[in-house]
């Protein structure tokens, strides 16, 4: 199990019972420091600095006792924002229909970087449409992604 897997196992049940949405985790190394930043959300209601202040208290005890990250690191509670990013094939299906910002691991078609409107997703499949044209992108792929904001 990737380190990264271990954290969300062990934070997405913390944060659901405090009765929030788990959106996802990052954690980025930066030399002897990094950064851990963990998305939540409320649903209809949306989050407010109080509650990312609560859940971040219980998931520093988490970490404190299970300490699956080495050396020092900063952890940060966020709301996902109008930007939300997109972690499992679930987040892509839920905003079907909204543009999307995606950058692949392994270049497909020559390019890293897409962004177009979210079409569907199938068998892990994220179904794109770029500029007329519809990409399948391979989840496994997909290195970060985020909502497009309309205005």
């Amino acid at each position: 199990m990737s380190r990264q897997q271990q954290i969300e196992d062990m934070l997405r049940p913390v944060i659901e019972d405090l009765g929030y949405e788990f959106v996802g985790a990052q954690h980025q190394a930066h030399g002897g420091t990094g950064l851990l930043r963990v998305y939540i959300d409320k649903p209809g209601l949306g989050v407010m600095v109080d509650d990312c202040a609560r859940a971040s208290r219980e998931i520093s005890t988490v970490l404190d006792v299970n300490d699956p990250i080495p050396g020092h690191y900063t952890l940060e509670v966020s709301s996902p924002g109008i930007e939300r990013p997109l972690f499992t094939p679930a987040h892509f299906a839920q905003f079907k229909g909204q543009q999307a910002k995606l950058t692949v691991s392994i270049p497909v078609g020559g390019r890293r970087k897409f962004k177009g409107m979210i079409r569907a997703v199938q068998n892990d499949q994220i179904v794109l449409e770029v500029d007329g044209d519809e990409i399948q992108l391979a989840h496994d792929n997909v290195l970060k992604a985020r909502l497009v904001p309309e205005f």
